[in-house]
């Protein structure tokens, strides 16, 4: 356990703190719906911090003037959020990528899928590590591909990736596609540029198409820092499809709006064929969300991320030692080790019923996820001390067993 990190003093007077239980739990979204009478919740990935009034501005604005159908129904030069993205790429992380390239979803998964189903066939296999959130390898199934999953490995360093076991089930099946989340979710990880090159290298070797998930790209913490896949090399670049969106960094998963961008030539052409009507369209309110949270939005991430980096540390300090815990490199997700408490393989249960804090069961992400549990620390000091008491005060009685 990477426990050494002290947590930093609060911001004074954050706004974000200002949210706290009663308030969260008349949210009628995912997140606190699912969660029973007082239950803290804590699972699915969205924020508990309020909206960037600059979008909730423009939302307005666009409202008063034209909900009409927009003037992209083509996006096959970019569209709305191309140049967006290109500067904002280039700014926050020092890689200039082609604004015509880029091609909008509605979200990260149909982005996947779309992209899996236009470059594979059907028995195609698809490299991917786990712990991976549960659309994914879903995703990957139900279009008749087959996930090749290899699992992090978590050592006293962090968590990492075993190369060889990839260039194996690489080299053993008809492999087609890497599938890499970068930063990784659940475990955090923020892969190092060294690491990045030995899968590019992989890539290029096999000639696998690269679908990067870089969604968290935005929330990774000083002395780490975000490499976008593509940058990597040239060669790289032209078999990568970039996916992201603002439904983390900015907790607009609501929105619906994600972008691709489409190295490959002949996926972007496979897109386009089917645009349109095919994939349906992301609305204008959308592009008008994303679009503000990319340009103007640069401020009030700082300040969050500010926030997740005290919680993350805050985090380390207060749960029980028997939880099995490594900050995290980025994201505001933290993966559990429950296992030496003995609660079995699922031990969201217990943390539900008995501390009242609900909880991602890690049996859904997959190989190596039991034992393990998924909590979202994106909330107020006050809620996240809430939620650390119920679980040290749950855990207390099975130490004392």
């Amino acid at each position: 356990m990477l426990r050494q990190e002290k947590p930093s003093p609060a911001p004074h007077d954050s706004r974000f703190d200002s949210v706290d239980i009663p308030l969260l739990a008349r949210r009628d979204g995912e997140k606190w719906a699912h969660a029973p009478e007082g239950v803290v919740s804590a699972w699915v990935a969205d924020m508990d911090f309020p909206v960037l009034p600059a979008i909730r501005d423009a939302l307005v604005r666009r409202a008063d003037a034209d909900l009409g159908y927009p003037a992209w129904f083509d996006d096959s030069d970019g569209g709305p959020l191309g140049e967006v993205y290109a500067a904002r790429t280039l700014r926050r992380f020092g890689y200039a990528p082609e604004p015509a390239w880029v091609r909008m979803f509605t979200n990260i998964n149909q982005a996947m899928a779309a992209t899996v189903d236009a470059a594979t066939e059907p028995g195609d296999a698809v490299l991917l590590n786990t712990p991976a959130t549960p659309p994914f390898t879903d995703v990957i199934e139900r279009l008749g591909r087959k996930p090749l999953t290899v699992p992090m490995e978590r050592t006293s360093q962090g968590w990492g990736i075993d190369m060889d076991r990839m260039e194996t089930l690489a080299a053993a099946h008809h492999c087609r596609v890497l599938f890499l989340v970068n930063p990784h979710n659940p475990t955090g990880h923020a892969f190092r540029h060294a690491e990045l090159a030995q899968l590019a290298d992989l890539a290029c070797r096999r000639d696998l198409l690269v679908i990067s998930d870089e969604v968290h790209a935005d929330l990774v913490y000083a002395p780490h820092q975000h490499i976008p896949f593509a940058s990597v090399n040239d060669e790289v670049a032209d078999r990568t499809v970039t996916l992201t969106s603002g439904s983390k960094a900015f907790n607009l998963a609501g929105i619906r709006c994600a972008v691709a961008h489409v190295g490959p030539q002949k996926v972007r052409a496979a897109f386009d064929a089917r645009r349109g009507l095919l994939f349906g369209q992301v609305s204008t309110l959308a592009v008008e969300a994303l679009k503000v949270a990319w340009t103007q939005g640069d401020g009030w991430l700082d300040e969050v991320r500010t926030l997740l980096d005290r919680n993350r540390r805050a985090l380390a300090e207060r749960l029980p030692p028997e939880i099995g815990f490594t900050i995290p490199d980025a994201t505001f997700l933290a993966w559990l080790d429950c296992r030496r408490l003995g609660l079995g393989d699922d031990p969201w249960i217990f943390f539900r019923d008995q501390a009242k804090v609900l909880l991602f069961a890690g049996t859904a992400f997959g190989p190596g996820g039991q034992g393990f549990v998924r909590l979202n620390f994106a909330t107020s000091a006050r809620v996240l001390q809430n939620m650390t008491d119920r679980i040290a005060a749950a855990v207390g009685p099975l130490r004392a067993g």
